[in-house]
């Protein structure tokens, strides 16, 4: 009862102090209004009345009685609202748009971070083991992971089954005439290019490599799929949110906003705020452009849900790209054991090697290898430098540079590892999931709207918003009594056009079926959400979920595959890194891998 009450007496103080201006004969002071129009920098003050005074010229806040405003201070007020709108569009965007770059460039660290590190492990193989091709075949090695970066990176003209193979082809003539027929170099005759380019043509079906090429190519197809669709999806995530940004505001819109936040102070009532139906009917006809990209969104992401989730779930991509070494290792030495096997055959497709001395060893050697070295000469500097601009220069890089490898990382540097960042930006990115459905009730919260005692309908103050309340979307639009939505911004239209077909796209190459397809989309997202600060890798016991309870799915990515390779034929060339008998050394590397990327990323 006291409630209500007080409510009436309100709004009955409010009525008081307006109609006042008609039932005395006095005229009203401007200078609450004036005060507001100089605190919200709206416009010149010039354009302020000091009294109040009818105005038949204006447009949309047309009223009967004495009022403050002028046509010009319509437009001024126009204008501002908005751009104070579309400033608290963007403040709310911001943080969305932050994550998804911030946690873009995280990702693209750490997937350096793990290339320059495993490019360095695999080079000291050759340095090791096989010195007599470590400088040849060092510009081989660093173009095979120049591929593997771009490929990552989402480079679309780079096959993964493509670049090995082609390493592979490269890497035959060093292999078979230093290490099969170490003899050749010691011929009076010298190295043939036609015998370079003999052995390199008919690799594939020589097939000196056994099953390991195939094996390291599917290998690293699966493992490297997951961190390039989530790559791909966070760039087109911001070129969605960039698409918002750009769209403007229809004019239905601006006059609908100056209705509801400046219309009152025409009448000198500064202080009354809209009512909270009326605000969410204004922002969801305003931003009706916007909540058409929810669906697709949503879909998004449930998306980059299930692509963290895999990187989340386990180390793979890390074990398959340590795992390159021993592949190649294992490759040489099937060559090496098949050596006789392997020169017969040669002998018979090939024929003569050498050619005579008058061209010189060093002339043939740097025309078949031109191929091999022109797209990577960036990646393999002649001298190191530690010059700021050289460091610049070999920003987003693999980069060859030979640091010392600590036995045991500092207690103060946790490692960011790739399983780490992924879980957290699953628990940060399913808050965003209904993101441009809610934006509308998210504007009308705190100060702009209050439904206590009295508030603004629109036309005057009341105690509470009568009108129907609509939906979001533009259908919802058509019995919205605040605004009429005419259309919505092409820039958005093509925006959510891009994202459908990205969405299409991407859960094609997953390998997802309509069924799990639709329960992405309807889910709500119960993700687990962890805060980063404490995980397993830490030696923190307990902190969340155990691995293997992470509901993690399996996806089955189908990478563009390379040209078929005719006459090739091999057996045996799934890479199950549970299978294989390098999975003892490679996850006693991976401790050292972890570390690694900690110090870099400190």
């Amino acid at each position: 009862m006291f409630r209500e009450a007080l409510a009436r007496v309100w709004i009955c103080w409010l009525l008081v102090t307006t109609l006042g201006w008609t039932w005395t004969g006095h005229a009203h002071s401007c200078h609450e209004v004036k005060t507001a129009f100089q605190l919200r920098q709206v416009g010149p003050l010039r354009w302020v009345p000091e009294t109040a005074a009818p105005d038949a010229e204006l447009q949309i806040c047309k009223h009967q009685g004495p009022t403050c405003c002028t046509r010009k201070m319509e437009e001024s007020y126009h204008a501002a609202a908005l751009r104070d709108t579309l400033q608290n569009i963007l403040s709310y965007s911001f943080e969305l748009k932050y994550l998804i770059l911030g946690h873009s460039s995280a990702f693209h660290d750490t997937f350096q971070s793990l290339l320059s590190f495993t490019l360095n492990h695999t080079l000291s193989l050759f340095d090791l083991a096989y010195e007599p091709i470590a400088r040849e075949s060092r510009p081989l090695v660093a173009a095979l992971f120049s591929d593997l970066s771009l490929y990552l990176h989402g480079d679309a003209d780079i096959s993964v089954e493509r670049s090995v193979h082609r390493f592979y082809d490269d890497l035959f003539p060093l292999v078979y005439r230093y290490l099969v027929n170490p003899g050749l170099r010691s011929s009076s005759s010298s190295w043939s290019a036609e015998g370079t380019e003999c052995l390199r043509a008919t690799r594939p079906d020589v097939n000196p490599f056994g099953p390991q090429p195939q094996a390291l190519a599917q290998g690293l197809g699966r493992a490297l799929a997951g961190g390039r669709a989530l790559t791909r999806a966070l760039v087109a995530g911001a070129e969605v949110l960039n698409a918002t940004e750009s769209a403007g505001m229809a004019k239905e819109c601006g006059r609908a906003l100056v209705r509801m936040q400046y219309c009152p102070h025409c009448r000198g009532l500064t202080l009354i705020r809209p009512c909270g139906g009326l605000c969410l009917n204004v922002m969801r006809g305003c931003l009706a452009g916007l909540a058409e990209l929810q669906a697709p969104w949503s879909r998004y992401v449930g998306l980059l849900e299930r692509l963290s989730g895999v990187l989340a779930g386990g180390h793979e991509l890390e074990l398959a790209l340590l795992g390159i070494r021993e592949r190649i290792n294992d490759a040489i030495l099937n060559a090496q054991l098949h050596g006789p096997h392997l020169s017969a055959v040669v002998d018979k497709v090939c024929g003569s090697l050498t050619q005579s001395a008058s061209s010189t060893l060093g002339s043939v050697t740097a025309e078949s290898l031109a191929t091999s070295v022109q797209p990577i000469t960036e990646l393999l500097p002649s001298t190191p430098s530690t010059s700021p601009d050289s460091h610049g220069q070999q920003h987003n890089r693999v980069t060859l540079k030979k640091r010392s490898l600590p036995l045991k990382p500092s207690k103060n540097d946790k490692p960011r590892s790739l399983k780490k960042i992924s879980k957290e930006f699953m628990g940060y990115i399913q808050r965003y999931k209904s993101f441009f459905s809610t934006l509308p009730e998210m504007l009308c919260e705190g100060e702009m709207v209050v439904d206590d005692y009295a508030c603004w309908s629109g036309e005057d103050v009341v105690e509470s918003y009568t009108g129907l309340v609509v939906g979001n979307g533009l259908q919802a639009q058509r019995h919205n009594p605040e605004i009429k939505v005419r259309g919505v911004d092409p820039v958005l239209v093509q925006a959510k056009g891009k994202l459908e077909q990205f969405n299409q796209e991407m859960w094609a190459e997953m390998g997802l079926g309509s069924e799990e397809h639709e329960h992405v989309e309807v889910g709500s997202g119960n993700t687990m959400e962890t805060s980063g600060e404490c995980d397993d890798e830490d030696g923190c016991q307990g902190s969340g979920e155990n691995e293997d309870s992470i509901d993690r799915p399996e996806l089955f990515f189908q990478p563009p595959t390379a040209r078929a390779r005719p006459g090739t034929s091999v057996k045996a060339a799934a890479c199950t890194l549970d299978s294989s008998p390098i999975l003892h050394s490679l996850l006693l590397l991976l401790p050292l891998l972890l570390s690694r990327l900690g110090l870099d990323s400190a």
